[in-house]
């Protein structure tokens, strides 16, 4: 059975989430943390190995105040991230345990998975190195110019939007990481792309949605009622039926 590290980035800005208290992976959602309700959708597989969360240096007092019992009752590994994603991610890839085969990235604020969806990216990363969840784009998109004035109207063939988990052999994302040089990608596929590589599309939700204001907090709430029960029965935050988020 191949065995997989599972990678949490979450030490963004949350600059768009505009709450003094907390940042998104942070906050309440169905009294638990929403970055919570993302690890526990990899805990509970047999075949992961390794979880690890990389939270931003400022946050890590708060962190470890709210939920250091967590991370050790859980076995998660928690490293601190950079300034951007990718340099998050490959802080944590530096931590990764060298029996993981596959290295799954996965955003801490995007807390509605279901098991189903990781068992099919997982299975095509280990047929074809390489795979992400993305859904087809269904609107209409325009190009906006100056003064909020279209500027044309672009064909949504053949587009996607990417989601994750986004899952790579080990050795093809270390070698895209060692390539970088700074640059900073929205997402691990494009690294990979950048070194030439073919990416696969697994077909994921609209209900797999990322946290990234308080809307969509609520969103998430009525979205993680759809979805089934994970698995996983181990110990929840210990102070989470008390306010203690504050």
């Amino acid at each position: 059975m191949a065995k997989f590290a599972v990678i949490l980035p979450a030490a963004g800005r949350s600059s768009r989430f505009k709450d003094q208290h907390y940042k998104k992976p942070f906050a309440p959602l169905s009294n638990r943390a929403v970055w919570l309700h993302s690890a526990e959708r990899f805990l509970n597989r047999d075949d992961v190995v390794q979880l690890v969360l990389a939270i931003s240096p400022e946050d890590r007092e708060d962190f470890n105040f709210r939920f250091a019992s967590n991370a050790m009752i859980l076995g998660i590994d928690v490293v601190e991230g950079g300034a951007e994603r990718s340099d998050s991610v490959e802080a944590a890839l530096a931590r990764v345990k060298p029996e993981a085969d596959f290295v799954c990235v996965h955003d801490a604020a995007r807390p509605c998975l279901a098991d189903a969806w990781i068992d099919q990216v997982f299975q095509a990363a280990e047929r074809l190195d390489a795979a992400i969840l993305a859904v087809p784009v269904g609107g209409t998109l325009k190009r906006v110019g100056p003064g909020n004035k279209i500027v044309e109207t672009v064909s949504r063939e053949g587009l996607w939007e990417a989601q994750t988990p986004q899952v790579f052999r080990r050795q093809l994302l270390l070698d895209a990481y060692a390539r970088r040089d700074g640059f900073q990608a929205t997402d691990d596929a494009q690294l990979v792309e950048r070194l030439g590589r073919p990416v696969t599309v697994v077909l994921g939700s609209a209900v797999n949605i990322k946290v990234t204001t308080r809307e969509d907090l609520r969103l998430a709430e009525q979205a993680m009622k759809a979805l089934p029960k994970p698995k996983f029965q181990g110990p929840a935050h210990p102070f989470a039926d008390e306010d203690m988020w504050r």
